[in-house]
């Protein structure tokens, strides 16, 4: 089951965000439950430590009120519960580029405005994205569904279905292009054509994912993704990828 977490210092706010996806768990009728809304961090911790098979969903505010803010607790979270989705909501939108700058991989960030319906409206589309990737996780092998990573020593994972492709972009250092931006990190890429058979090793240089391509263009041999980057392709690298794709009934 899908658990949602909230650690927000308001209560108030707190409150009012837990009545809304309450609401809607209950209207929608889909297995996910509240287990926890707190305003202290640790509380969150301590129950991941001592429930370590949680697949969570976290709406965290950045500014907390105490030693821990929420990007502190996110890297928590992100050691206990690997696969877990992280919303940010937070007055600070200036401070977006943390999350970045630590690898978290948030799934949002929603900025407080005045109106609180509209944190509201898309606190629950969070829970609809999230429960739909929840369910096709548990669906499909593990292998299939998930890449996993060293980035500055710490494992990071990622859905296949957000990668577009990877690139070389020196010795033995690769980019991995997701939906919104790019990670880079130490590797070879005869493994990463090896860790999924969605991933097709078009170039020397490129490896992409079949589950992402939005185009083909094979008079100039380019490849289109679907967040609009493109990547190159070689005559053989075409053949291969279309083998792949026939192979596993992907349009082109």
């Amino acid at each position: 089951m899908l658990e949602i977490f909230i650690c927000e210092d308001d209560e108030r706010q707190r409150s009012q965000l837990k009545e809304k996806i309450e609401k809607y768990i209950l209207m929608e009728d889909i297995e996910v439950k509240l287990a926890l809304a707190t305003g202290k961090p640790q509380e969150i911790v301590t129950y991941l430590k001592e429930n370590p098979k949680t697949t969570g969903l976290y709406f965290l505010d950045i500014d907390l009120g105490c030693d821990t803010n929420g990007i502190d607790l996110a890297i928590e979270i992100r050691k206990l519960d690997l696969t877990g989705k992280i919303v940010f909501i937070t007055t600070h939108g200036e401070m977006m580029h943390l999350t970045f700058f630590h690898h978290i991989e948030a799934m949002d960030y929603i900025v407080k405005g005045p109106e609180f319906e509209d944190v509201a409206r898309r606190a629950t589309i969070c829970v609809k994205e999230a429960y739909g990737r929840y369910l096709t996780e548990q669906e499909l092998p593990s292998q299939n569904t998930l890449f996993k990573v060293k980035i500055a020593g710490k494992v990071h994972i990622y859905q296949i279905e957000d990668i577009m492709f990877f690139t070389s972009i020196a010795s033995r250092k690769l980019a991995l292009h997701l939906k919104n931006g790019q990670v880079e990190f130490s590797g070879f890429m005869k493994d990463i054509e090896n860790a999924s058979n969605h991933f097709v090793r078009v170039h020397t240089s490129y490896t992409v994912n079949v589950l992402n391509i939005k185009h083909i263009d094979n008079k100039n041999r380019m490849i289109e993704m679907n967040n609009g980057e493109k990547c190159f392709a070689s005559v053989r690298g075409l053949k291969l990828l279309k083998r792949v794709m026939t192979e596993l009934e992907v349009d082109d």
